[in-house]
């Protein structure tokens, strides 16, 4: 039995004094926008950009995001985000996050966000498209 390859990616980020909040802090809305970085980083490694999806017919909104916040992070760290592909049979894009501080290795926020499928009528997908089962056949072996 041949085992799948884990896809992941990673992007490296320096905190700006515009995603820190009065104490220097990250504000905890800024890590959604480190997330979507990551998701970029990965579909312009492995193919699945958002373009891609687009220009196949199909929107991938965000339906579900959990951040767990376990260290804070301030101004002027650096941060590494990286972004690990999880495979399932759903019409479905699930990533697990990891959001590292670049200096000290410290594990500071874990997150996990699920995207579905929609047409360019705006409708819900039940099966996942074929563009996406191909492109699963193909890196995911």
């Amino acid at each position: 039995m041949s085992k799948k390859k884990n896809l992941t990616a990673e992007t490296t980020l320096k905190i700006r004094f515009s995603e820190v909040d009065s104490m220097g802090v990250v504000w905890h809305g800024s890590y959604v926008k480190y997330l979507e970085d990551a998701r970029e980083a990965f579909g312009a490694q492995h193919g699945l950009s958002y373009l891609f999806v687009f220009d196949n017919g199909f929107f991938t909104p965000l339906v579900s995001l959990d951040i767990l916040y376990k260290a804070p992070l301030v101004y002027g760290d650096e941060v590494t985000v990286k972004a690990i592909f999880i495979e399932t049979e759903a019409a479905k894009i699930i990533f697990e996050y990891e959001v590292i501080n670049a200096k000290t290795g410290k594990l500071c926020v874990t997150a996990k966000s699920v995207q579905t499928f929609l047409n360019k009528e705006y409708e819900l997908e039940l099966y996942a498209p074929e563009f996406y089962l191909n492109w699963k056949k193909e890196h995911l072996k």
